[in-house]
């Protein structure tokens, strides 16, 4: 009886794991928020004026989500570019190249996010003056600046550790084959390291997408500020809890995908 109380015993968390995972289950959050806004629509007399009104707000939203895409997509692809740079300065044989790049990388990775917004916004010129022509600096590209900084920060690191996870061996059975080391470079190593990268890089993009909602606080008309218009347009307690609701559905819709993209793509890589 004893070695049978004994074998039940770990049995007993069960219960309160499964609901741990459920609780976790982004459908059944989003399917809580959806009953909870369902229940302030029962409880309001005036919100089929406020869905109607949303309606006619939604292309504007829509446009201004359109916004935030164009500057994420913008400041990662900015940021990749110098982030691989960077990245390869880490693994520099000058010792002084290294400590530079790992004050660069230092510097932008903790730094708030808010601050570099703000740093890049107020810090560029509104106008760029050549000999005698002059082009506007625009908001929404100061944003990117100030986000492609921690973007090509973080992936730096990203590109540094997924060189050093190749395992030596690697490198020493291509030079006993003769291979030239631009060779174990662009047909050994690289392509490993692609792999190895994608799912971290890909969670970095879904990351700057969702700050990119910090845009709206420096005058770009994002969807956040679309959202703050309609509000203040419309001056409606209903609709203002209604757009903001749908606020975080465009974002969660947007994002989503990519995180499970992203835990596909980790599956994948833990079988091969």
């Amino acid at each position: 009886m004893a070695n049978d109380a004994t074998l039940l015993r770990p049995a007993a968390p069960a219960l309160p794991s499964a609901l741990a995972r459920h609780a976790r289950n982004p459908w059944l959050l989003a399917g809580l928020a959806l009953l909870a806004l369902l229940t302030f629509w029962r409880a309001t007399d005036t919100t089929p004026i406020a869905v109607a009104l949303l309606w006619t707000w939604l292309p504007s939203l829509l446009r201004g989500l359109w916004v935030n895409i164009e500057i994420s997509v913008l400041a990662v692809a900015l940021g990749t570019a110098v982030g691989l740079v960077i990245g390869t300065l880490l693994l520099s044989p000058s010792a002084i190249v290294r400590r530079v790049a790992r004050v660069y990388v230092q510097a932008f990775r903790n730094a708030p996010v808010l601050v570099l917004i703000y740093f890049t916004t107020y810090v560029f010129p509104f106008e760029v003056h050549i000999v005698q022509w002059s082009f506007p600096f625009p908001d929404w590209l100061k944003v990117v600046l100030g986000l492609a900084l921690p973007t090509s920060a973080n992936v730096a690191e990203i590109f540094r550790g997924a060189i050093q996870s190749i395992p030596s061996a690697q490198w020493e059975a291509a030079q006993s084959l003769a291979f030239k080391r631009s060779e174990i470079f662009r047909l050994i190593v690289l392509p490993q390291c692609l792999r190895r990268m994608l799912p971290p890089w890909m969670n970095l993009y879904a990351s700057i997408t969702m700050s990119t909602s910090l845009a709206s606080l420096v005058g770009v008309h994002d969807v956040v500020d679309m959202a703050q218009i309609a509000s203040n347009t419309v001056v409606r307690t209903d609709f203002t809890i209604l757009v903001y609701f749908t606020l975080l559905a465009l974002f969660f819709a947007y994002c989503y995908p990519i995180a499970r993209a992203t835990r596909a793509l980790e599956r994948r890589h833990e079988r091969h």
